[in-house]
């Protein structure tokens, strides 16, 4: 990479986490944000072409990965049903549709190059979906199967896309050969992906060193891809399963891990899903092709985007009452809405060969239709949320009411164990009496504060619970501490070292103060 190149980076990298970070204060969904002003950026900016093998390579795993680990598998296998039927049967009725369509609209364009377009813009990406529903409170339910679509479709929608794209470049299309691939893609991904996640599963907790364990899983997204990609089997399906396992089993590493843990994955996801919606908006320039009028790009588009946008509610809202529990219909409107396009369909328009049949026309209509999802669709999403009054509000409760209880026997169990390796009452010296009392007192609080949730004390209106005064007491207190640590730093009576142990100690009894 020449410096020029590298810099152009930099500068959009900088642009994108400035325009997400006025969006994160203002309480705007940051993704569309950042497409929008990719598109208006495009023409004025150096340009920056998306380089599919980067995306796939680098960009594609960690998010993949850090999605797994966030998602629950339990949940997820109560909703196996209708991921699967998203996920797979989606993805494949959509290239489908879409294919007929393009094929029927672009004369000269071969079938298999339209299938293509179909499989290529076939796999939404929920993670602008899925922002706007964790901010307005969707139910549970929903969200898991947003989340567990996003998370397999892309491998059924890059396998297909491969199929199709084999059948332009030379040889012929088998339904058995394709099948084939299908198969061999998914078991290979899973075995590959179970192997690697029982090999982690036992190395992680014996290596009892949180920045080792964390630097060893910054790395595991891009070896379970590689590894599957390297035998031609589903690198998606890969991460996604040693993420899965190893998310499921974050208890079992020490509380120094899971607190690196979450900042990393924070500020991975947080990066890389700026950068990304940022350059989906700045491929504007790349991707208008020449040899077509401005009034037939424009028919394309609008009919490509039609397509995949009716053909999500036209498989939705059937398959939906397939289930043994018919969802409300208000959960399969939002399901059918929630199909914004994103990064992987851009990256694999951008992988189709140079003098393959009709390229620049489908990089153009994968662009249009990644765009006109996320605009369309993310810019009315949460209206239509709100329009539907679909909520969590009854989940919320039971979540409270389900914290508060296992709160409670945990706390009870806590204080069972301090009984039993305290000596009776009466030969406490006065030093372990007053500890033991401290321990009791915080314990008491924890308590109460799971049950104060229930009663809807949160501070506002003059209302403040007991834990809620505590903590914004407590605050106030850590604040002049820290005042005074610095001052005295700075006329040099203590060392920093001193200052930033001190420093540490402050930051995480404000950490568990906020939890």
């Amino acid at each position: 990479m020449n410096p020029e190149t590298a810099l152009r980076l930099l500068l959009v990298a900088a642009g994108a986490l400035l325009v997400a970070g006025v969006a994160r204060r203002r309480g705007w969904p940051a993704p569309l944000l950042l497409v929008l002003a990719g598109l208006i950026a495009s023409p004025l900016v150096p340009q920056v072409e998306l380089d599919s093998h980067v995306v796939l390579l680098v960009l594609l795993p960690p998010l993949l990965y850090s999605a797994a680990l966030d998602s629950s598998y339990l949940r997820l296998r109560e909703v196996t049903r209708p991921v699967a039927l998203l996920s797979i049967g989606l993805v494949l009725f959509t290239m489908v549709v879409v294919g007929y369509v393009v094929h029927l609209l672009v004369p000269g364009l071969p079938m298999a190059a339209a299938f293509a377009l179909g499989a290529i813009v076939a796999p939404p990406d929920a993670v602008a979906a899925v922002a706007v529903g964790r901010r307005l409170g969707l139910p549970r339910r929903t969200l898991t199967i947003l989340i567990g679509e996003s998370l397999f479709n892309d491998a059924t929608a890059l396998t297909a896309y491969r199929v199709a794209l084999g059948a332009v470049t030379g040889s012929a299309f088998e339904f058995a050969g394709a099948a084939g691939q299908f198969l061999f893609a998914a078991v290979g991904g899973v075995v590959i992906g179970v192997a690697l996640a029982l090999v982690f599963g036992w190395l992680l907790p014996r290596l009892r060193d949180p920045l080792v364990e964390n630097t060893v899983m910054l790395l595991i997204p891009f070896g379970a891809y590689l590894a599957a990609e390297q035998v031609h089997a589903s690198g998606v399906i890969s991460v996604v399963i040693v993420g899965l396992y190893l998310g499921g089993r974050m208890h079992r590493q020490g509380f120094g891990t899971r607190l690196v843990a979450d900042g990393v994955w924070k500020v991975t996801d947080f990066v890389l899903e700026t950068i990304v919606f940022a350059l989906i908006g700045l491929q504007l320039t790349y991707v208008i092709p020449r040899e077509y009028s401005a009034w037939q790009l424009a028919g394309y588009a609008a009919a490509v985007l039609a397509a995949a946008v009716l053909a999500r509610f036209a498989w939705v809202f059937p398959t939906s009452y397939l289930q043994k529990t018919r969802p409300p219909v208000q959960n399969v409107v939002i399901v059918g809405w929630a199909g914004m396009r994103g990064v992987v369909s851009l990256a694999a328009a951008f992988a189709i060969p140079a003098g393959f049949a009709g390229r620049d026309l489908l990089l153009f209509l994968t662009f249009t239709t990644v765009i006109g999802t996320l605009l369309l669709q993310g810019l009315t999403f949460p209206a239509l949320i709100r329009r539907l009054k679909v909520t969590s509000e009854q989940e919320v409760y039971e979540d409270n009411l389900a914290e508060a209880a296992a709160k409670q026997a945990a706390i009870q169990a806590g204080l069972d164990r301090l009984n039993e390796i305290l000596p009776p009452e009466e030969e406490l010296d006065e030093i372990t009496r007053d500890v033991v009392g401290q321990l009791r007192q915080k314990t008491e609080r924890r308590a109460m504060s799971a049950w104060e949730r229930l009663g809807g004390g949160t501070g506002q209106g003059g209302s403040e619970t007991p834990s809620v005064l505590y903590r914004r007491l407590r605050g106030e207190m850590l604040e002049a501490e820290r005042g005074v640590m610095v001052r005295l730093r700075d006329e040099r009576r203590i060392d920093d070292e001193v200052l930033r142990r001190v420093m540490a100690e402050l930051d995480f009894e404000e950490a568990i103060l906020e939890r």
